[in-house]
């Protein structure tokens, strides 16, 4: 039995049989070499030395994939520090869209179409409300959107946490239009536009050959068998959730933090590997978020996990409306005028890499771990043993 196992050793113990047994995309392939060599000796590294006791130890390399657990919180950092450029002096409102599971074979089978279209729809939808009189911000909001693929248990549950401002700038650019402090958009109405984008654009798609059918799908290559679906998903109802707004902007990066850079699991959440078997912590959503475990056979884990590879280059955080890169200069500039045009807007932290660190762990990592006083310093290069033999 391992306790305190990672994602990279799970693919270690099981990834080359789990091969053997699955035919696998590139990418995955890809991504599961990744993580298993990340901070290994493959990857190379340097030798670090005290320079006051002579201490020696080795760090190896990241493989900075975006799927790996132990890659990600630089990343999330760096782009955190980034967006303090763009927040506003008013109010933020997080929201959830998320569809239905019976989209989910088609979705895992063309995920660049159905998940591009899932960015279109909540855009989509998000801007024709701002438009409506009767929700009362007629203008263009701003918005980050975050794509998110799994669930607590690691199956395909394909959802996008959005960020909007409460407001929206009119669509003359003259005045800044603030929403009422506790609502934006009406929920229910919200679900319906979001159901009929989505489902719209799906259609499209099939009716222009864009979508692949395989395997236990195939039977939706029929255009009867395919409206039958289309009606069915109209009937149901489409979840879309609001939570309640942020205090101030003060919030919304510490609270964005948990969302962008994550993971399909991170590795506290692995807790054992035993006889072919891993167990993970999860939150059941049915049982006021109560922390359970869920034992799965390595092969199941491997399975799961990779689910969540998303397609070469795929964006999965996205900008829309007067956030959007085109625009946000100068729209930023333009409404924190017409706001408070004497705040001070937030400043970017101009750090280097140990100060984050600092920061983040409170730990300075070139200070001495055996005598706490030196400070380490490399004295040598280790080769890229992957990039040599590849």
């Amino acid at each position: 039995m391992k306790t305190s196992c990672e994602v990279a050793d799970i693919f270690r113990l099981y990834g080359r049989e789990y091969q053997k047994q699955n035919i696998l995309s590139y990418k995955k392939l890809k991504v599961m070499n990744h993580i298993s060599i990340c901070r290994t000796a493959q990857l190379g590294g340097h030798v670090e030395q005290c320079d006051q006791c002579d201490f020696e130890r080795i760090a190896y390399n990241s493989c900075r994939d975006r799927h790996c657990p132990k890659c990600q919180t630089m990343v999330k950092e760096k782009w955190l520090n980034d967006r303090k450029a763009d927040l506003l002096p008013c109010n933020y409102f997080h929201m959830v869209f998320t569809v239905p599971h019976k989209l989910n074979p088609i979705i895992l089978n063309n995920p660049k179409v159905m998940l591009n279209n899932l960015f279109a729809a909540v855009n989509l939808t998000l801007q024709a409300f701002a438009k409506d009189p009767q929700w009362r911000v007629q203008g263009q909001v701003g918005f980050i959107c975050i794509l998110h693929t799994w669930s607590q248990k690691l199956t395909d549950h394909f959802h996008i946490h959005c960020l909007v401002t409460g407001g929206a700038l009119s669509f003359d650019k003259k005045r800044w239009i603030a929403s009422k402090s506790s609502f934006l958009f009406r929920v229910q109405s919200l679900a319906k536009e979001f159901k009929k984008r989505y489902l719209g654009l799906l259609e499209k798609a099939y009716l222009n050959d864009d979508l692949s059918l395989p395997g236990k799908i195939a039977i939706y290559k029929s255009k009867n068998e395919f409206k039958t679906l289309v009606q069915s998903l109209f009937k149901v109802k489409w979840n879309t959730y609001a939570k309640r707004p942020f205090a101030g902007p003060e919030q919304v990066l510490e609270y964005l933090g948990r969302y962008t850079h994550r993971v399909a699991i991170s590795n506290n959440r692995i807790k054992s590997v035993e006889n072919g078997n891993v167990s993970f912590e999860y939150k059941d959503r049915t049982d006021n978020d109560t922390i359970k475990t869920m034992t799965v056979s390595g092969h199941e884990f491997i399975r799961r996990f990779l689910l969540h590879v998303l397609p070469h280059n795929f964006m999965k955080i996205r900008y829309f409306g007067f956030l959007s890169h085109r625009n946000k200069k100068q729209s930023i500039q333009l409404i924190r005028k017409l706001i408070a045009p004497d705040a001070i807007p937030p400043q970017k932290r101009n750090e280097t890499v140990l100060e984050m660190m600092l920061r983040l762990t409170g730990h300075d990592i070139l200070c001495c771990p055996k005598c706490k006083k030196g400070k380490m310093t490399i004295i040598k290069e280790l080769p890229n043993q992957f990039l040599n033999s590849s």
